[in-house]
């Protein structure tokens, strides 16, 4: 395989019930600065439409983004943490400390996980996203790629259809 192209993350972007209502989430307690918020009055084919997108900064420059569209229908659901998550990384003195401040701020908190290479919280955010603070730990820098390879082998081999 040859050279990555794809630079990193600019932005992850999600449908929310309430821009204010996530911003609180995103900026007040995860502490992602807002940075950029537009309506969208038109889109690319001409349709007229009222969105607010919103940016939120991370430490390395990347953006979580959010679309809200009142009166237009989306299925807000909880998602389980298998389906659909995003993991944002932070030191392992800060994920201890924002397991302490969510347990003490009404959001659903779970962790600390311990998954070898990385240990993990998770929160679910306003809109019920699951939102997963990691850090890595020692052997986070230890990547494998043969034997990752060999693991989605032996599962597609093996899985219960």
């Amino acid at each position: 395989m040859g050279d990555i192209a794809i630079r990193g993350l600019h932005h992850a972007a999600y449908r929310c019930r309430d821009s204010e209502e996530t911003r609180a989430f995103y900026e007040d307690f995860l502490g992602l600065r807002l940075a950029n918020a537009f309506e969208i009055k038109q889109t690319m084919t001409g349709r007229d439409t009222g969105v607010l997108h919103s940016f939120y900064e991370m430490g390395d420059g990347s953006f979580m983004a959010f679309f809200e569209t009142p009166g237009s229908y989306f299925d807000f659901k909880e998602q389980h943490d298998f389906d659909l998550h995003i993991a944002l990384e932070v030191d392992m003195d800060t994920l201890k400390d924002m397991f302490a401040r969510g347990k003490c701020s009404g959001f659903e908190t779970r962790g600390i996980a311990d998954h070898g290479f990385i240990h993990s919280i998770y929160f679910r955010d306003p809109n019920g996203y699951v939102v997963e603070l990691t850090a890595k730990t020692a052997d986070s820098y230890a990547i494998d790629y043969n034997a990752a390879r060999s693991s989605l082998d032996t599962w597609q081999n093996t899985k219960q259809a």
